[in-house]
């Protein structure tokens, strides 16, 4: 059998290769045989599938290296901690991936760049910002406030929509279940009616009996429209599409506009207060802004570049709000621009979740009412002709 290994040589880097062996221990020995130190083996055929299961906790990585700092622990000692905590997998290999190139002398920042996989663009330059003045705690510290920010929003639009999404689920069961099993019997009750039946109960038995006749080919085609919907989200130019139409909406489009900027105050205040000059920080927000909203940004920073203030140049750019303006101009005479854009950010985020608590409190008595009105309508329906019987014989 095959195994992948991931191992540490002599000169302490780190190398892949593949051996044959009859189990994994007759494989850790014959790497040990040549003078490598195994961090991780794997059988081949099982990698990939483990990859998908494990990816490396970026966030509790934090936390914990935070953690293991702020207890007096230098750097190299707390990556050793981690990676002695666990004994196998893609968090393993990372940690001592990290520690060797520590070793060989590489800055924490340049060890991190190495797993681009695992650490964004953005994870390393703060880093690399804080080795400058020694303090990488503070700047993990700043980085976990940012990333908890950010999954504060993301709960609160996760929260708003998991009510909606029930509803219209038991809504959904509730007309499948009376339009394939109800409304068929029904209308075997009222065969030898046909001829007296209502004309909207006639049309609502010869619906119930066709799909209820024809339920295995409708579902194939229910489960085709649904894969085929699941590949074009799939795709990045189909979701650019619908983003345009929806931003098109002006009582949508303004406020995923304020969601925007909030992730672009909020990821570059962080950035300018680990150190990192604003036209870099603006650079690396570039990709996190919708797309026809990032020629404003390279506008922006070329207005910076020719010595405008930044409120100036985001607002000439239309990548300002009149709040956003305001306290920008406070932050540049208070030479704070990194704690006053995360303020802002903040008070965005909290525009954003209140109309996103307005729309769901809305949205769900609208969508109570037609999903009853709907149930209620087949019900009755279906009922009718027995009302018009009942009143004939009366």
């Amino acid at each position: 059998m095959h195994y992948e290994l991931l191992a540490l040589d002599p000169r302490q880097q780190v190398v892949a290769l593949t051996l044959q062996a009859a189990n994994e221990a007759l494989a850790a020995d014959e790497a040990r045989k040549r003078g490598l130190t195994v961090i991780s083996l794997e059988a081949k055929g099982l990698r990939f599938a483990l990859s998908r299961r494990k990816r490396f906790p970026t966030m509790l990585f934090s936390i914990e290296l935070l953690s293991l700092l702020q207890a007096g622990l230098n750097l190299v000692e707390a990556l050793q901690t981690l990676s002695e905590k666990d004994a196998s997998g893609e968090r393993r290999e990372v940690l001592c991936g990290m520690l060797a190139a520590i070793h060989r002398g590489e800055p924490f920042s340049g060890a991190l760049a190495g797993f681009s996989r695992h650490f964004s663009p953005l994870y390393v330059a703060t880093i690399k910002a804080a080795e400058r003045t020694g303090n990488v705690a503070e700047a993990l510290g700043r980085y976990i406030a940012y990333q908890e920010e950010i999954e504060r929003v993301r709960k609160k639009i996760v929260s708003a929509s998991i009510y909606p999404a029930v509803l219209l689920a038991v809504g959904a069961l509730v007309i499948g279940f009376l339009m394939l099993y109800v409304v068929p019997r029904f209308a075997k009750v009222y065969e030898d009616m046909s001829g007296t039946l209502p004309f909207f109960s006639r049309l609502l038995l010869t619906f119930g009996n066709f799909v209820g006749g024809h339920f295995a080919a409708l579902a194939l085609c229910a489960l085709a429209l649904a894969s085929l919907a699941a590949w074009a989200f799939s795709r990045t130019g189909f979701r650019a599409w619908i983003n345009t139409r929806l931003w098109r909406i002006p009582a949508i489009g303004n406020h995923m506009k304020v969601y925007q900027l909030a992730r672009l105050y909020r990821t570059a205040g962080m950035l300018l207060k680990a150190g990192i000059p604003a036209v870099r920080a603006l650079d690396m927000v570039h990709d996190l802004l919708a797309p026809h909203l990032r020629p404003g940004l390279v506008e922006a920073k070329k207005r910076i570049e020719r010595g405008q203030p930044m409120s100036t140049a985001l607002s000439a750019a239309g990548l300002a709000t009149p709040v956003a303006v305001r306290m920008m101009s406070v932050g540049e005479r208070s030479g704070d621009m990194g704690q006053m854009l995360t303020q802002i950010a903040r008070f965005h985020d909290d525009e954003v979740a209140r109309v996103i608590d307005w729309f769901t409190r809305a949205f769900e008595p609208l969508l109570m009412t037609v999903l009853g009105t709907v149930v209620g309508l087949i019900v009755v329906l279906m009922y009718m002709p027995i009302f018009e019987l009942a009143g004939s014989i009366q």
